[in-house]
């Protein structure tokens, strides 16, 4: 029953959307073009210098794809989750409150958008990465189904970071410099392999913000046959429970929620 009326709130808010039909494309187009620029660089000091740490650049295309494609799925899903904020300050969550519904399914569910640039772009990614692993042997057919594995993995943690972060609201109000950190800041970090970083940089985003989780831990056994099955394994057991520890966090700070606005 949920998922029904999730399914429905989600194509009624779209439908919203998309009555604005010039916005909706132009912001398509300046993400694309915001995307393609970003990897562009990075793309261009690896061909200038080759591997960077024994990682390649169609291994950094795939991790880069992974990571982009689980993010436009968790903004899409849950688009207001990340704009918590807006809702505490102004006293709007009162009113998502009053209606029959659970106020998490009410706040996914508003202002939804399709981010078909960050999709489209996150598949041409990974299929010129996988294309180039495969013709190299470094990869089979079966990284294919894997792949999408990790991408719903990686979904879920995603939301469960943004859902946690989003539930510190309700004791800090203004988060916007949290999520700097633990969406913003990490997620562009776990684009690369965090062998790039230091020690205690690595363990933050392994630990702490679980973003390694999302595309670096499964890449070592997809693409580098590193520590087997058990880091695919430990990568599902993570999301579940990084969602199950948020979900319970936001019961917790929706318990203590009280009215900022007039």
């Amino acid at each position: 029953m949920s998922v029904r009326l999730y399914m429905l709130l989600i194509k009624a808010s779209l439908r919203s959307r998309m009555q604005y039909k010039f916005n909706f494309f132009f912001s398509t187009v300046m993400a694309s073009f915001v995307h393609i620029s970003e990897f562009l660089m990075v793309a261009l000091v690896m061909m200038r210098f080759g591997n960077i740490k024994g990682w390649t650049l169609y291994e950094v295309c795939y991790l880069y794809g992974v990571m982009m494609i689980s993010k436009a799925i968790y903004r899409t899903l849950a688009s207001d989750v990340h704009h918590l904020e807006k809702y505490l300050v102004s006293g709007d969550l009162d009113a998502l409150l009053t209606r029959p519904v659970p106020v998490l399914l009410a706040l996914m569910t508003q202002n939804s958008r399709l981010l078909f640039a960050e999709v489209g772009q996150g598949i041409i990614l990974l299929f010129i990465a996988m294309k180039a692993l495969m013709a190299d042997g470094q990869i089979g057919w079966s990284a294919v189904p894997l792949t999408v594995l990790i991408i719903m993995t990686g979904a879920i943690i995603l939301f469960a970071i943004g859902l946690a972060t989003a539930a510190a609201g309700f004791w800090l109000t203004r988060i916007e410099s949290l999520q700097n950190m633990t969406e913003d800041a990490s997620q562009t970090a776990a684009r690369y392999p965090l062998s790039l970083y230091p020690k205690w940089l690595q363990g933050a985003l392994l630990v702490l913000v679980p973003v390694g989780f999302v595309n670096y831990i499964p890449t070592l056994y997809l693409l580098r046959h590193q520590g087997g099955i058990g880091m695919l394994l430990g990568t599902i057991a993570v999301s579940f429970a990084a969602l199950w520890l948020a979900m319970r966090f936001w019961k917790l700070g929706l318990s203590r929620y009280q009215s900022t606005g007039s």
